[in-house]
């Protein structure tokens, strides 16, 4: 179970990411509603994993306080889970915020800058290939 929710997650990943792109970029709800349930699936397969499933979790959840010592532990269990915390609630915020003005600029500028710092979340908070807490691309 662990392998097939970690590699689910591992790709959706990207589904998120370039929702998160498109949303900036075209500024477009469309696009927002896309990133949103990318994120919204995301953020149940890592709860799944950071409270169920994940023996890593598990072993850093029962040692926190030494795992705060350790960059790479410290990172699975606060950077990242902060950052795609705030990476969800921004993209949320952002969808409605966008609903509640009718002017067509203040509605792009809201998404704009809302998906765009979700976005910046995103990148900053993933455990990219090269870093000491850093994973594979793609999972199989």
């Amino acid at each position: 179970m662990y392998s097939i929710i970690l590699v689910i997650h591992s790709w959706v990943r990207w589904a998120a990411l370039g929702g998160g792109v498109a949303a900036t970029a075209t500024r477009t709800e469309r696009w927002g509603r896309v990133t949103v349930m990318a994120l919204d699936l995301q953020l149940l397969l890592g709860l799944l994993l950071y409270l169920v499933v994940s023996p890593n979790m598990a072993e850093i959840r029962a040692h926190f306080g030494e795992a705060m010592q350790i960059a790479q532990l410290r990172f699975w269990a606060v950077e990242h889970l902060t950052a795609m915390f705030a990476a969800v609630i921004l993209a949320h915020l952002g969808m409605v915020l966008a609903r509640r003005t009718s002017a067509p600029e203040s509605r792009r500028r809201r998404l704009l800058i809302c998906f765009g710092i979700a976005t910046l979340l995103m990148v900053v908070g993933m455990p990219w290939p090269g870093l000491p807490y850093g994973r594979p691309l793609f999972r199989f």
